[in-house]
C-alpha cells in the first residue's frame, strides 16, 4: 500500500453543476431552464398549493372550528422511571430542574407512568396520570398535587 497512490472510491466526490458557463458545459445559455415561461424567470415558480388556476384543494375543503392557542395548558412531562434514579425521598419542581429533567423556564410539570418505581418517594407536581399515582402509591410513596 502506497499513500501517494490512494484515491477516492468512484462516486465519493460529486462536483456541482456550473450552470450558465457556456454551451460546451451542457448547461449553458438557458442554464437548464428551457425557453421562457414562469419557471424560466428569476424568482419564478408556483407557490405551494397552486393548481394551475383550478380551485385548490385547501379552498374546496370546509374549515370549521378554531382552537385558541392562548388557552392551551402545556405541561413538561417526567416519567416515574426517571424519579427512581434521583435517589431523593421528596421530589418537587426544583429538584427536577437541578437534575435536568425539566427546563427552568417551564411552568407546569406532569408525572407519567412510564418506567418502574421501587423506592418510597413523595412527589410534588402540578398533574399526575392515574397510572402514575398508582405506581407511586404501590411503592409506598405519595403523589401531592400543587395547589
Amino acid at each position: 500500500m502506497n499513500l501517494s497512490k490512494l484515491s477516492n472510491p468512484k462516486g465519493a466526490k460529486h462536483y456541482s453543476k456550473r450552470k450558465g458557463r457556456g454551451v460546451g458545459s451542457g448547461n449553458g445559455r438557458t442554464s437548464g431552464r428551457g425557453h421562457k415561461g414562469m419557471k424560466a424567470r428569476s424568482g419564478g415558480g408556483v407557490r405551494a398549493g397552486f393548481e394551475g388556476g383550478q380551485m385548490p384543494l385547501y379552498r374546496k375543503l370546509p374549515h370549521r372550528g378554531f382552537n385558541n392557542k392562548d388557552f392551551t395548558v402545556d405541561y413538561e412531562v417526567v416519567n416515574v422511571g426517571c424519579l427512581e434514579g434521583l435517589g431523593l425521598e421528596e421530589v418537587g419542581r426544583d429538584e427536577l430542574v437541578k437534575a435536568g429533567l425539566v427546563r427552568a423556564s417551564s411552568k407546569l410539570v406532569k408525572i407519567l407512568a412510564n418506567g418502574k418505581l421501587t423506592k418510597k418517594i413523595v412527589v410534588k407536581a402540578d398533574k399526575f396520570s392515574d397510572a402514575a399515582v398508582k405506581k407511586i402509591e404501590a411503592a409506598g410513596g405519595k403523589a401531592v398535587v400543587n395547589a
